[in-house]
């Protein structure tokens, strides 16, 4: 029997990808899972696989988020809803994918884990799950995106901090590149979206970040899994590449 057998778990941005693959991750565990998103018919085909409890929320609506969250008494908190608005040029952003970019992956997670916290110290165990991204430790061109998944690093690294000595474990779950959905709504110019799409490399998918995230979870409770940092074999970070001229040696023109 699982260690999850019987424990509560939020899951936000469960209608699809991540969201959804940790769903069923944790409902076979053994957990009676809350499965937060947009998408009423997306929720109700994974309520109908797992035996979830689905709620319609747009994360952005803090005072619906902050109200069903304060009526659970949650175990687990996963992050997991996010947007990657503005990804491509800052430069050619729109002011509003900015603001829907740091709403929902920033403020949003701020307030959930907030509203759940006080049950959790007061009942002296709990677990915070946040989704970041490689994006958030290294740089890369997604200047907002990347911004949003920095301040959700520094946010559990200060969590853990605030939290010691209270029997609640804080997590940060880092992929590099899944293959889901997350172009299809962060892009609107289709050559744009195509070109980052297709990089011909065998991506991580949705159930390896799931995998993940349980492994976490489902540790024994003295064991804080602080950070996973997960990415493609065929994927990487750092370093400089040139490509050499190859008449430099000879001083040719």
């Amino acid at each position: 029997m699982s260690s999850l057998e019987g424990l509560t778990a939020v899951v936000t941005g469960a209608s699809s990808g991540i969201g959804a693959a940790t769903v069923v991750a944790l409902t076979d565990r053994g957990m009676y899972v809350h499965a937060l998103a947009r998408r009423a018919d997306r929720l109700a085909d994974l309520a109908s696989a797992t035996g979830c409890m689905t709620h319609v929320v747009d994360v952005r609506d803090r005072d619906l988020l902050r109200d069903l969250l304060t009526g659970l008494e949650v175990d687990v908190l996963v992050n997991n809803a996010g947007v990657g608005r503005g990804i491509h040029l800052f430069t050619d952003a729109d002011p509003s994918d900015l603001d829907q970019t740091i709403d929902t992956n920033v403020s949003a997670v701020l307030h959930a884990c907030h509203a759940v916290l006080p049950g959790m110290v007061a009942r002296g165990r709990g677990h915070l799950v946040l989704l970041g991204s490689t994006a958030g430790l290294h740089p890369l061109p997604a200047t907002v995106y990347g911004a949003s998944k920095g301040a959700i690093h520094m946010m559990t690294a200060n969590l853990r901090l605030d939290l010691v000595g209270t029997g609640v474990r804080v997590t940060e779950v880092c992929p590099g590149r899944v293959a889901t959905e997350f172009y299809d709504a962060a892009i609107d110019d289709p050559e744009v979206r195509t070109s980052l799409k297709e990089i011909g490399i065998s991506e991580l998918d949705s159930v390896d970040v799931a995998d993940a995230i349980a492994y976490a979870v489902e540790a024994p409770w003295h064991v804080n899994v602080t950070t996973i940092e997960l990415q493609p074999t065929e994927q990487t970070y750092g370093g400089t590449h040139f490509d050499r001229y190859e008449g430099a040696d000879r001083g040719e023109s």
